[in-house]
């Protein structure tokens, strides 16, 4: 049923973007008068299709292959690769009739619409939701330093104060993914003393193998309530509960219980605990998962600050939300190229985004992961590369500047190129997407 939960969530998201995506190529075509053959949803790979019907000139359908969409321009040469309306002379209603800034309008706005999606999404969630940071103050025992984090310098109880020599004030700042990226310098303060701490290279990589996690808000805490794990246990516990031992070792904090707990999968766990003013023992299951179905009451401040925005404030929210992933994204690709991350690391394909859904459907969730692939759809398809918008983009700008169109052979083989790298990439992202389920 998770599988399901978050395959649907995934395939939702990307037949609105797809459709949004094809329509902004679609409207911007039929502007210019230009004729479109076909606008499908998903592909109709060899002629499969599970829905059609036709309007006008055009036949609207959704296709069996979830990997996509398109639409089908007449006298373009795409990833369709039909060259049989070529051998006629151009008509006035075909796409290589029309002038170059004609043809760059229409193969920009399906980006363009990606791009507008992503801000308003965005934009709405900022008015509806709101904006959640946990300030700094709040972290009353420091932070718990986890694995990563400790392997790069920090230790439990460290309050951070500066990264890159600005004042931190809400623990959203630390975790931005733009330090991993930068080689960020961590200003902590540990037993009285101010201490430097360095993200190294690659250290974005690290994250992805410990799913982004490297430090915690570190909390003291006692037993909320209880629910039935993976094996249908729920422990013998009380609200009020305070955990004082597991298998024989103290904890104190929430991040310490947590630890022992995930390292004993699929097994019953001694438990010191103090219930009112007595001291008991208590045996708990854990599941496969490393859990073992309490949750937690921290002793933190509660003081989750919600900063709310106008309708009109909303949209600058919108536009800096989308503007700063676009950023971390294009970085991101320039540091693969530089060789300072790893693709296979840090790169997922549709089962490590379905996973990032979740398997309970939260539509505040859902919608933010939906604006952040509008934008990361924006930019894909600008990259240069034939068969994608961005390589007729490039081809469209060669044929402006010089004043000539380039050869239909020239573009065709550099389509079949292309065809070629996209189905390469999507091997890759397909099998590293398996290799990382299979090798956890």
């Amino acid at each position: 049923m998770d599988v399901l939960v978050m395959a649907g969530q995934l395939i939702l998201s990307l037949a609105i973007l797809v459709t949004l995506h094809e329509l902004g190529h679609f409207l911007a075509a039929r502007a210019f008068g230009i004729k479109v053959e076909k606008f499908y949803l998903f592909f109709d790979a060899w002629g499969i299709k599970l829905f059609s019907f036709k309007k006008g000139d055009t036949e609207y359908g959704i296709g069996w292959l979830p990997l996509g969409g398109y639409v089908k321009i007449a006298g373009m040469i795409d990833e369709s690769l039909d060259t049989d309306q070529l051998k006629h002379d151009p008509e006035p209603w075909e796409f290589r009739a029309k002038p170059a800034w004609q043809r760059l309008i229409v193969m920009i706005g399906g980006v363009t619409v990606n791009a507008i999606l992503g801000i308003l999404i965005f934009a709405f969630l900022a008015f509806g939701y709101g904006r959640e940071s946990e300030p700094m103050e709040k972290a009353i025992h420091g932070i718990a330093a986890l694995d990563l984090g400790r392997s790069v310098g920090f230790e439990d109880g460290d309050k951070i104060l500066e990264i890159d020599g600005k004042k931190v004030t809400t623990f959203r700042e630390v975790t931005n993914p733009n330090h991993y990226l930068d080689g960020a310098v961590y200003t902590v303060e540990r037993n009285g003393k101010r201490v430097d701490i360095t993200l190294p290279k690659g250290f974005i990589d690290s994250m992805a193998d410990n799913k982004n996690n490297f430090i915690a808000m570190r909390t003291k805490f006692t037993v909320d309530s209880t629910y039935v794990n993976a094996n249908g246990k729920s422990p013998a516990l009380k609200r009020g509960d305070k955990i004082i031992e597991i298998y024989g070792q103290p904890v104190k904090y929430f991040h310490e219980f947590t630890k022992l707990v995930r390292k004993h999968p699929q097994h019953w766990a001694p438990l010191k605990v103090v219930r009112d003013k007595d001291t008991i023992q208590l045996v708990a299951n854990i599941d496969k998962n490393g859990k073992m179905g309490i949750v937690q009451k921290t002793d933190l401040p509660d003081t989750i600050i919600v900063e709310r925005f106008s309708f009109g404030q909303s949209f600058g929210v919108g536009y800096d939300l989308a503007a700063e992933n676009l950023s971390l994204n294009v970085r991101f690709f320039g540091k693969i190229f530089q060789g300072e991350a790893d693709a296979s690391k840090s790169l997922s394909g549709p089962v490590g985004i379905a996973q990032q859904f979740g398997s309970d459907w939260d539509w505040q969730r859902f919608w933010n992961l939906t604006g952040l692939l509008s934008v990361i759809l924006a930019f894909m398809n600008l990259l240069p590369i034939p068969a994608l918008d961005g390589g007729h983009v490039v081809f469209l700008l060669i044929e402006m500047v010089s004043g000539r169109p380039l050869p239909e052979k020239f573009l065709h083989v550099m389509q079949v190129i292309g065809m070629v790298i996209l189905l390469s990439l999507m091997v890759f992202i397909f099998g590293n997407d398996f290799y990382k389920i299979f090798t956890k």
